[in-house]
């Protein structure tokens, strides 16, 4: 398993500065110039690593053979105060990540049906694990669950009084994650829906 990590885990980091900069990026069109002050409007994946979240925990959790093994980018810092629409534009910055994600690998799932890949075995593997990385990336944030994207988008749809109320849950986002992916949420929901897209894009 181990192995397996080290060899993924590049590909894995790949798709999490795709994400995290497509975040960073909408925002700034949005108004919002906090991620490109910070240096985080960039594809150097030194300046997304989150030592716990992008290395420490997926070790961990390999190492106590946890039924779930996952983790994430230091996420792109954004003042929804400096946007021209604060609770509108959320949407769209939260959107932006999953669907970059989903562009890549829409993108790359096109690349591969050229013929002159036919022949090219270990290429095809390494483009067809990056863009089914993508895809599980973008299904799993979509979960409405704080902190991933999906709660942002769902904030942003939601009338303001039941809106407020949702992000009161923010505390306890993590512990309720945590909770689900334990109980097997993977099985139920994101593996179904990733292998249905990964199907649909011939992967």
């Amino acid at each position: 398993m181990l192995f397996n990590f080290l060899l993924t885990f590049p590909l894995f980091l790949l798709a999490l500065v795709i994400h995290e900069y497509a975040h960073g990026w909408v925002a700034n069109k949005l108004g919002d110039p906090t991620a490109k002050h910070f240096g985080r409007l960039t594809f150097n994946p030194l300046a997304h690593i989150d030592p716990v979240g992008t290395i420490m925990l997926p070790i961990f959790l390999l190492f106590v053979h946890s039924p779930v093994v996952f983790g994430w980018a230091k996420p792109v810092p954004i003042n929804y105060s400096f946007l021209k629409n604060p609770k509108a534009d959320m949407f769209w910055v939260g959107i932006a990540g999953p669907f970059a994600n989903f562009l890549m690998a829409i993108f790359l799932s096109l690349v591969l049906k050229i013929p002159v890949f036919a022949g090219l075995a270990v290429l095809k593997i390494v483009l067809s694990q990056i863009a089914i990385i993508n895809i599980i990336l973008a299904v799993f944030n979509l979960l409405p669950i704080q902190p991933l994207d999906g709660s942002r988008v769902l904030y942003s749809i939601l009338p303001q009084k039941i809106a407020s109320l949702y992000m009161k849950l923010e505390s306890f986002g993590m512990i309720i994650l945590l909770g689900l992916l334990w109980l097997g949420v993977m099985d139920k929901f994101i593996w179904p829906v990733a292998v249905s897209l990964i199907n649909l894009l011939g992967l």
